[in-house]
């Protein structure tokens, strides 16, 4: 024997008909706050900090790696000059 019922109701009913808590007004003042104080933090940025902010890491680590590139090149042109080369 299979019995299939179906209940049509709104989230809020069958929260109500569970005994479960309504958490909506807690969630509305959290994420009021939650914009607020990006609303601040984001005034008080300027915008080379929101895009470094923004930036995946392997982004940010670019430049790291373009000094690291240039420290290699003047080594090899030390190297081949006959100048000392740095270690490091």
């Amino acid at each position: 024997m299979k019995v299939n019922v179906e209940v049509t109701c709104t989230p809020e009913e069958a929260r109500a008909f569970f005994g479960l808590p309504d958490l909506k007004p807690m969630q509305d003042r959290i994420m009021g706050e939650i914009e607020e104080r990006l609303k601040s933090s984001l005034n008080s940025m300027n915008p080379e900090q929101v895009f470094k902010t923004w930036l995946p890491a392997s982004m940010q680590g670019v430049e790291q790696m373009q000094q690291m590139q240039q420290a290699f090149w003047q080594q090899l042109a030390g190297i081949a000059t006959g100048g000392p080369a740095k270690k490091g």
